[in-house]
């Protein structure tokens, strides 16, 4: 390597502005894309996330970020009653019937009477 191309450049250490140079570019990256590890994914999934990418012509990783797009930006009813939506969710798996004990009258609260 020439004696000109070691160390220094324009009067500042080399490594210095290929440092900063490579920190620069990769905060750009990091402003526009994120990245995401998932661990612990057990080897079923892993199958049908393949097996699902291959149907759709897709890498596994772009098949993942189509499916987390997808559950992102259907709108789901934040407003509405819990026990309603319980019930719809279990009413294919029948129900059963419970008698329910028989209730005293309330009682009239204490006052506080001098």
């Amino acid at each position: 390597m020439p004696w000109h191309c070691r160390g220094f450049v324009g009067g500042a250490p080399f490594g210095a502005l290929k440092s900063l140079f490579a920190s620069d570019a990769s905060n750009a990256i990091i402003a526009d894309m994120a990245a995401l590890t998932i661990r612990q994914l057990d080897q079923k999934t892993k199958t049908r996330l393949r097996v699902r990418a291959a149907h759709h012509g897709r890498s596994m990783e772009e098949e993942a970020r189509e499916i987390l797009r997808s559950a992102l930006t259907t709108s789901s009813p934040t407003n509405g009653n819990l026990a309603e939506a319980i019930r719809r969710r279990f009413a294919s798996f029948g129900g059963i019937e419970i008698s329910l004990p028989k209730r005293d009258a309330v009682r009239k609260a204490s006052g506080f009477e001098e």
